[in-house]
């Protein structure tokens, strides 16, 4: 079964290289994927479970990520999807701050400033070209994986970061 790596890991920290048309061939692209599959359905810590998986999470430093909600939750919101060498070609104009999380920062949370609305370009497992336009929390998800194929965690781009007791007490002061 595959693991995520620890925060410090060099894949998390550098820029992952493309996936060459060899790899599709030689089955190396659907190897990483079912090991990517495998680490998102175990993940689960205190109730969250995950929406999306990079390859640099596992160790391996190439440019692929899958959106696959395993929340029961969100039923048919988000799409399954696979990108490889994906590119954000557009962003719109307009951005706001979320609140996100990371299977690979364990404990800590943070306000980041995204953009609302992006276009991604990218192969699916197949190697076949696809363009999709994204908003809300897809498009959300679009920029963080992407920022992992480049070396960039969350918290390197939070305006506020938050450890998971500071929330608790958040939480618990806004019930009363």
């Amino acid at each position: 079964m595959s693991k995520l790596v620890a925060e410090n890991h060099v894949a998390l920290h550098s820029i992952a290289e493309e996936v060459t048309p060899e790899e599709f061939r030689s089955g190396a692209v659907a190897k990483i994927v079912k090991k990517m599959r495998e680490a998102l359905h175990s993940y689960n810590v205190d109730g969250y479970v995950g929406v999306a998986i990079a390859a640099p999470q596992i160790g391996i430093a190439k440019r692929i990520f899958l959106v696959e909600d395993q929340s029961k939750d969100r039923e048919g919101e988000l799409p399954n999807l696979v990108a490889i060498n994906p590119k954000i070609v557009k962003v719109s104009k307009r951005t706001g701050v979320v609140g996100e999380g990371c299977l690979s920062v364990k404990d800590r949370y943070g306000a980041v400033r995204r953009h609302t609305n992006v276009t991604l370009r990218a192969l699916d497992e197949n190697g076949e070209s696809f363009e999709r336009g994204a908003g809300g929390l897809l498009a959300q998800i679009f920029q963080h994986e992407c920022d992992h194929l480049d070396g960039t965690l969350f918290v390197d781009r939070a305006e506020k970061i938050w450890v998971k007791p500071e929330l608790e007490k958040l939480e618990l002061s806004e019930a009363k």
